[in-house]
């Protein structure tokens, strides 16, 4: 619903009237299940000037950095090690997120 009230938002901004479409950024640990946002999507904006929007849905892999050998990776599997030197003093750099990237209006 959040993401539903930021592009309500941004459409009074610029006065439009209908919405084309929404492109998402959705990080890989986001918690979210892009079958299910869609259809939440579809049900949320039926009857409104939402309707027939397209949603667009970009997954951002899980990417850490080492903090021991300065490393940068992908984190497959889940695994929060280093696959350079093995440590697990990682922080994780992005696949974290939900973002509104991109919003098509008339």
């Amino acid at each position: 619903m959040s993401m539903i009230e930021i592009v309500r938002e941004e459409m009074r901004k610029c006065d439009a009237k209908t919405l084309r479409s929404v492109r998402l950024n959705i990080g890989q640990m986001a918690a979210i299940v892009p079958d299910s946002l869609s259809f939440c999507f579809e049900v949320i904006t039926k009857g409104t000037e939402m309707e027939g929007a397209r949603l667009m849905m970009d997954v951002i892999p899980l990417k850490g950095y080492c903090n021991t050998c300065e490393s940068e990776f992908e984190i497959k599997d889940y695994v929060f090690a280093c696959p350079s030197c093995g440590d697990t003093n990682i922080k994780t750099i992005s696949g974290q997120d939900l973002a509104i990237v991109e919003i098509e209006v008339d």
